[in-house]
């Protein structure tokens, strides 16, 4: 498919972020903003059938879509999907890629321009804050009328502005087999996974594992720990989210200006856990990325990694890969906190659909028929589940569209056996600025530049200045 590279300078840092399950930024790198933008390919690259969209009130004729997609790891995806509804409707639809951690600054820039995107996406609560000018109000949208719990939606007021599509859990994910032969070794701590149901049962059978690490073959027991800038989300963003769940729960809010980081030392305890206990040497970790850490998974250079559910495209996309999907499961991050034996993974999303209020209405009716297409047609439920691996929480999805993928199975076996999931606070933290600060602290806690207690003055005094800075 035919892409070109588009370049926009850095704005301003947004107070709020709109991270994802699976990226972060780092507003302060000096370098452009990078996106993949790519007209729908030719029409032969299309499926050479498709189901044409049920049409949305009023008028979509002479009007395109321009989606500002967040996740680099499916802007193939995009592409194809581009391809196929250009072909089955005509309209135009163009989809831009953010480069990875550049999505506020990439929006900022492409939303002012005379060709904005009429379909973005927000993180949840603090991204509508920073964009609700261009959020249309969408409660009587079919998107909003197919979404299965409406609690799920962006709302103020009696306005809808926000439709998720897709939830994910996120967790340790492992090899099975690695797993197994572990267990089948004289001395082993459990006998198996579903004996390791604390932090204490779980740090005993990885530091066992590690020793012996050259019998079963791996080079660490975790994935390196990417800490490099942009490349941090699994740990500021994601792993953080643990001890703000349980202070939120412990407090009975869902929010605060200031937080105590009550269960730093829990962040500590599997921090530690994840660079004592890996491929490399913590000193080192400043310098890998994401796709290093899926690759050494990928590879069995080591038994388990800490990522999502959207982490099985990057597995299975791997050369070499020599994990056979059966093999690839998921158990919860445990930390060390009280009742953690019935905690579940961590399960929510902040993967919002907004359409642009400041659009012709002629580009918002061709944006809704686009994206009923995606949940409702036979095509597009496809390229929903199968092409973007996402669970779609829409009516419109029977249990047989359900993701078949490996840890999409798990996701909804996690779901459903009772277990408590962790919900998805990360929403709420207040700026990318915070996030990023808090990425470099850990960094220079890993090249033993700053002690712990010093990383968790910093998290506590930059939530409360980032959060104050919003008032």
């Amino acid at each position: 498919m035919k892409k070109k590279v588009i370049s926009a300078l850095l704005c301003v840092t947004m107070i709020s972020s709109m991270l994802i399950g699976c990226g972060g930024s780092s507003d302060k790198a000096e370098t452009p903003a990078k996106a993949e933008e790519a007209e729908a390919p030719a029409q032969e690259e299309a499926p050479a059938e498709a189901e044409a969209p049920a049409q949305t009130e009023g008028s979509a004729e002479g009007g395109s879509v321009y989606y500002l997609n967040f996740k680099p790891e499916v802007d193939e995806q995009w592409q194809q999907i581009a391809a196929a509804y250009t072909e089955v409707t005509g309209v135009p639809v163009k989809v831009v890629t953010a480069a990875s951690g550049t999505y506020e600054e990439v929006l900022k820039s492409e939303i002012a321009g005379s060709d904005a995107p009429t379909l973005f996406q927000i993180n949840g609560p603090v991204g509508y804050n920073s964009w609700k000018d261009y959020c249309m109000d969408l409660k009587d949208s079919d998107l909003y009328n197919n979404l299965s719990d409406k609690s799920l939606a962006i709302t103020d007021g009696d306005g809808v502005y926000g439709i998720p599509y897709t939830v994910e859990s996120y967790g340790v994910i492992y090899n099975d087999a690695i797993m197994q032969a572990y267990f089948a070794m004289d001395g082993a701590v459990v006998a198996s996974v579903d004996e390791i149901d604390s932090f204490d049962k779980f740090k005993a059978v990885v530091e066992d594992m590690q020793a012996k690490k050259d019998d079963l073959g791996i080079e660490g027991v975790f994935a390196c720990t990417s800490l490099l800038p942009g490349e941090d989300w699994r740990w500021q963003t994601h792993l953080a989210n643990i001890p703000v769940f349980y202070e939120y729960k412990d407090k009975g809010v869902s929010d605060l200006d200031e937080i105590d980081f009550t269960y730093s030392e829990n962040f500590k305890n599997i921090f530690d856990l994840y660079i004592n206990n890996s491929t490399c040497a913590p000193t080192l970790l400043g310098s890998k990325s994401v796709t290093d850490s899926m690759g050494e998974f990928a590879l069995g250079q080591c038994a388990m990694v800490q990522n999502g559910n959207w982490g099985w495209g990057q597995i299975a996309g791997v050369d070499g890969n020599t994990v056979e999907e059966a093999n690839v499961k998921f158990m919860p991050i445990y930390t060390g906190i009280a009742g953690e034996a019935s905690q579940g993974l961590c399960t929510g999303t902040e993967n919002f659909w907004c359409v642009n209020s400041q659009t012709s209405e002629a580009n918002q009716k061709a944006t809704l028929d686009f994206v009923n297409w995606m949940v409702s047609s036979a095509e597009g439920k496809d390229y929903m589940v199968n092409s973007l691996g996402n669970a779609a929480p829409f009516s419109t999805f029977g249990d047989n569209e359900k993701p078949q993928d490996p840890l999409a199975k798990e996701m909804f076996r996690y779901m459903e056996n009772g277990k408590t999931s962790v919900s998805w606070n990360f929403t709420t933290f207040p700026s990318q600025d915070f996030k990023d600060d808090f990425g470099a602290a850990l960094l220079e806690y890993c090249n033993g530049n700053m002690t712990w207690d010093e990383v968790a003055n910093t998290v506590v005094t930059r939530w409360a200045e980032e959060k104050a800075a919003t008032k």
